[in-house]
């Protein structure tokens, strides 16, 4: 990955243009989920339309990533990711001024177009702005970002709504904004890609169909049930689709996504393990409040605080463990960070009705240091496995991996919690699972974070595969870049 033509002396200001936009378009995915139930009030609606405040942001940024991932090894990464800030702020701002709810469900969908130029190419500006040498370190700083902004947004969210209203969760993205679409058009480096090189429209029509039924089948199976006929003949679209897009990226002569990628072990173990610990944290986050809220009766603001438990250990182990694995190899240290968080998993399994504010704390503390530890490592070894002219695909394919891990953490295992919750209560519950006896939610909070452990244990077998391949020496598979012909 290292060029002797790259000029690393803005690298620090590199990052933090692209870290700004990590951080907004991460934390907008999940800071409207605390304002839900004010929005429902505020609009006068019910919960099955306020519910799509947030599921249309994240149907447009798991279905987009890789098209735009693709789109920026052809026109360059600098013009697309300065148009996501712009594009991203306006939203914001529309969004704040919504008269009514389908106003926000629109310009929802305008924001997340701006969120999935910010999201898929940042890893990518990353890689080319620092010499291999501190790749870990500056993708652990932007990877912690990803991952505080996820988490981090119920508590902002909690506390700006207690402050004035659900509209100031939008308004505070303009100054932000305004800086980083500054930052981005003085120090990202315009980088010019190779020309004659063609856009796979065949291909991204079938990824884009496979997707969004997939994205459609998890979001709409949760209120339908995932045994319905209309459900499963989305996820048989999913599957249909995915095939026809396999076939044409073998056939084509400049694919979308160069299948040959996967012949990487490291690129696949990276993807896969990655993908597992975001569907584990995104179902945490979406139950946590539940809990904390209905079982132990604390306020918005005492919720958002608890749950920041897991920024502050992100922030402080993410950038540490990038370094480590600059020194140790990006292997050994993921594997730390999925021992860490099987033991995170298994001790929220111990939840109680009466637990203490300590007692949630010290519970989830390993979940924070599990994801620190593990993801900056994680994203190291997959950015490192791309070549210059394939990073705004690989870029894309990890953001993906990330958005498409919330989608179904949240419908997954929400659909689970639901389900044992009904089971232990011994009956379907008219108001939700949320309005059952709260012995019933803390018993189906046991069952789903087992479940959540045992997803975790077969990442970390993975990764330990993965070690002992690289201990003993597997070659790397490098993949040559596609003819421009």
């Amino acid at each position: 990955m290292d060029d002797q033509s790259v000029d690393y002396s803005r690298k620090w200001y590199v990052l933090a243009a692209v870290g700004m936009g990590i951080f907004l378009s991460t934390i907008d995915g999940s800071i409207v989920n605390i304002a839900l139930p004010y929005l429902e009030t505020s609009f006068d609606t019910e919960f099955a339309l306020v519910q799509w405040v947030v599921l249309a942001y994240l149907l447009v940024v798991s279905t987009l990533m890789l098209g735009v991932g693709r789109l920026a090894d052809m026109v360059g990464k600098k013009p697309l990711y300065t148009a996501g800030f712009i594009i991203f702020t306006i939203g914001s701002v529309l969004a704040g001024l919504s008269p009514t709810i389908y106003w926000l469900i629109g310009f929802r969908v305008l924001q997340a177009l701006g969120a999935v130029l910010l999201l898929a190419l940042g890893m990518g500006i990353i890689t080319e702005a620092f010499p291999a040498f501190e790749r870990g370190m500056a993708l652990g700083i932007s990877g912690a970002l990803v991952s505080v902004g996820i988490v981090v947004g119920p508590t902002l969210g909690g506390i700006l709504i207690n402050l004035s209203s659900w509209r100031l969760i939008f308004y505070v993205n303009l100054p932000i904004g305004i800086l980083g679409t500054i930052m981005a058009v003085r120090y990202i480096p315009s980088i010019k890609p190779p020309g004659g090189q063609r856009f796979d429209f065949g291909g991204a029509a079938a990824l884009l169909i496979s997707l969004l039924s997939f994205s459609f089948a998890l979001t709409a199976g949760q209120d339908r049930g995932f045994t319905d006929p209309i459900i499963l003949t989305l996820f048989a679209l999913f599957l249909l689709f995915l095939i026809i897009f396999i076939a044409i990226e073998w056939r084509v002569e400049q694919p979308m996504v160069d299948l040959r990628l996967f012949n990487n072990s490291r690129f696949n173990v990276g993807l896969s393990t990655g993908f597992i610990t975001f569907v584990a944290i995104a179902g945490t986050v979406i139950l946590m409040p539940f809990y904390l809220g209905n079982v132990l009766g604390y306020s918005a603001i005492q919720v958002g605080l608890l749950m920041a438990v897991v920024p502050l250990t992100l922030g402080v182990f993410a950038p540490l463990s990038g370094s480590l694995s600059d020194r140790f190899g990006t292997r050994p240290i993921t594997v730390i960070g999925l021992i860490v968080l099987v033991v995170g998993y298994l001790a929220l399994s111990t939840l109680q009705v009466d637990t203490s504010a300590l007692g949630f704390v010290l519970r989830f503390l390993p979940i924070g240091i599990g994801m620190g530890v593990f993801q900056s490592p994680n994203n190291s070894a997959i950015m490192g496995s791309a070549s210059r002219w394939n990073l705004g695909i690989v870029s894309g394919m990890l953001a993906a991996t990330r958005t498409m891990g919330q989608t179904t953490g949240v419908a997954l295992l929400g659909a689970i919690w639901a389900t044992r919750v009904f089971a232990h209560a011994g009956e379907i519950i008219s108001g939700g699972a949320s309005a059952a006896p709260a012995q019933a939610q803390v018993s189906a909070l046991h069952d789903t974070f087992v479940i959540m452990t045992v997803i975790i244990i077969l990442a970390l077998v993975m990764a330990i595969w993965a070690l002992v391949q690289e201990r003993r020496g597997q070659p790397v598979t490098s993949v040559e870049p596609p003819s421009s012909q």
